[in-house]
């Protein structure tokens, strides 16, 4: 089992590794991603720069490397599995710190919530439900995801949810609001753009 899980791990973090959002807006023809708008590889970015098509693949892209990961782990190891857990965290930190692009990757938001949401169905649907309620709401990406990690930890105390759900999901909380400090230096100015606007994200 040590050896399946290092393994599985392994190849968690390289699918997460892979930089969706980058091929998909080279695909679209508007070039390297990380050039322009935010210089962010992920969907909100793509979304700027190449359109609501593109902006939906990486999106989608992005969310179902991690649901797959955290799906099949769940299956081959059992939800509770320490192995599980950790799996979810791998294919997380692959898109913060792919391989392939020199370990500079995006922000996580899209993964973590595909991965949650597989992992911790009922905690990961309340915040998909958020996220997207937010951004809705308030037309702000970052405050939208930002959110909706803060709700992830409190809701797996509440809801059924695997032993080593609630330092996972803070885990990635936490890391989802480093990734996010710039953003939350803007929050905080009132200088944070909306969704949709080509301002530095």
């Amino acid at each position: 089992m040590n050896i399946q899980g290092s393994l599985f791990l392994l190849a968690a973090y390289l699918l997460g590794a892979v930089p969706f959002g980058l091929i998909v807006a080279r695909l679209a023809g508007v070039g390297d991603i990380r050039t322009q708008g935010s210089g962010n590889i992920g969907a909100t970015n793509v979304l700027r720069v190449a359109g609501r098509k593109a902006g939906a693949i990486a999106l989608a892209l992005d969310m179902s490397k991690g649901t797959l990961v955290a799906g099949m782990a769940a299956w081959w190891f059992g939800s509770a599995s320490p192995w599980s857990a950790a799996s979810v965290v791998m294919v997380f930190l692959g898109h913060l710190y792919p391989v392939y692009l020199k370990f500079k990757g995006g922000k996580g938001v899209a993964v973590a919530l595909g991965a949650l949401l597989a992992w911790t169905p009922w905690a990961g649907l309340l915040m998909v439900i958020i996220w997207l309620g937010m951004a809705k709401l308030v037309r702000i990406s970052s405050l939208a995801a930002l959110t909706a990690f803060v709700v992830g930890p409190v809701a797996v105390v509440w809801l059924p949810a695997p032993e080593l759900a609630l330092p996972t999901h803070l885990l990635i909380s936490l890391l989802v609001f480093w990734r996010h400090r710039a953003n939350i230096r803007r929050l905080l100015q009132g200088t944070e753009p909306k969704i949709g606007q080509s301002k530095n994200q």
